[in-house]
């Protein structure tokens, strides 16, 4: 009897370990979406409330973007539901008109509902050049609403870039 639990507590270790383990890269990006989380509240004590009340948000703490007349983006982030870590997402970005330059910076996507993050997690969504991004700034929160069930903050963090140019972002979420 006792070895069958020990063998049962052990399988049920190795599951878990396994089942719940991140590369170095995953490690990485999640310590930096925690920092980012961080920024994020510190720079606007409003986004509080979105970080409590969503089903679910993105943290991508390092999206790096350049552009000359054609511009590009990527990041990868941390997926979260119930303010626990659940999957790692990537982010591509494209776009086309008068910008140049280049810069760092910090994105969080709220969602609404679960319904929203549903649509995240299933892996077909993404922004078009309706969609605008809120810039972190001190109160910039305060009269921010969800726009079909979705917001999305960001907050520079190094460099300089002018934009006047039509895209869209895409997405990918891989789960734990």
């Amino acid at each position: 009897m006792k070895i069958r639990n020990l063998k049962i507590t052990m399988a049920l270790m190795f599951v878990t370990v396994f089942a719940f383990a991140q590369n170095k890269d995953d490690k990485r990006v999640m310590k930096d979406a925690e920092k980012a989380i961080s920024t994020l509240k510190n720079s606007d004590v409003g986004l509080e409330k979105f970080f409590s009340n969503s089903s679910g948000y993105v943290v991508f703490p390092n999206i790096g973007e350049g552009a000359l007349i054609i511009g590009a983006a990527s990041g990868n982030g941390v997926v979260y539901e119930d303010k626990m870590p659940i999957g790692m997402a990537d982010m591509k970005k494209l776009d086309i008109g008068l910008q140049a330059g280049g810069e760092a910076y910090i994105q969080v996507v709220f969602f609404e509902t679960e319904e929203a993050l549903n649509a995240f997690k299933q892996g077909n969504f993404e922004f078009s050049a309706e969609v605008k991004a809120v810039i972190v700034d001190k109160g910039a929160s305060k009269n921010v609403n969800y726009n079909d069930g979705v917001v999305i903050f960001a907050k520079s963090k190094a460099g300089a870039m002018a934009d006047i140019s039509i895209g869209g972002q895409k997405f990918n979420y891989s789960e734990f």
